[in-house]
């Protein structure tokens, strides 16, 4: 049985996931708007359905879908396989990563935060993998200025790969849940010089 502090403790760190919940439906109603609203992406070589653009062309928004994950990876896969390695697995990843937010005292009230920030948007993105047929709904399109003799070729590209509010939520969160670990790493690491230093 739990006393009352351990349940109000489960209760405070559920409250980061009003953020996940935040995330996903702002990801789903902004997906749906595109759908409604915009043509689906045709490549051509002289034109292509830009339905807005901002700064003279670094930002524009169109509608185009992803049938993979990040830089389309896995698009040509078979349907079944598609389904299992970007959908199941990463729910079951997904829920491991909420028992261990909700139950883990190692990890910081901002974690929590981030964690579920990342949460929301992996789900937004398996939502549309579940029941969007033609792939992750992409809308954002931002130019990159790319060095054209880079022996790597994601460094060559003109535009960086479409994404969605999702992919930007995951990737921002994703950065500060690592930099708060770099940071807590070098914190303890400090600390124990001190604590040496003492004896």
């Amino acid at each position: 049985m739990k006393n009352k502090n351990e349940k109000t403790l489960d209760r405070a760190r559920l409250i980061p996931f009003i953020l996940a919940a935040v995330i996903i439906i702002i990801d789903q109603v902004t997906k749906s708007w595109v759908v409604k609203n915009i043509p689906l992406y045709i490549y051509t070589d002289k034109a292509y359905n830009v339905y807005k653009s901002f700064f003279n062309g670094f930002i524009n928004i169109i509608h185009v879908r992803n049938l993979g994950v990040a830089f389309s990876i896995g698009y040509s896969w078979p349907v079944a396989l598609r389904k299992i390695v970007f959908s199941v697995i990463p729910l079951a990843v997904i829920g491991y990563i909420i028992y261990l937010c909700i139950k883990s005292d190692e990890i910081s009230n901002f974690q929590r935060w981030c964690i579920c920030a990342v949460v929301g948007g992996g789900i937004g993105n398996i939502i549309d993998r579940i029941f969007r047929s033609e792939g992750v709904v992409d809308f954002i399109d931002v130019k990159w200025f790319g060095w054209e003799n880079s022996p790597f070729g994601i460094f060559r590209m003109e535009r960086w790969p479409t994404f969605n509010f999702a992919d930007a939520m995951i990737v921002i969160f994703g950065a500060a849940f690592f930099i708060s670990l770099v940071m807590m790493f070098f914190k303890a690491d400090n600390n124990s010089k001190k604590g040496k230093e003492k004896k």
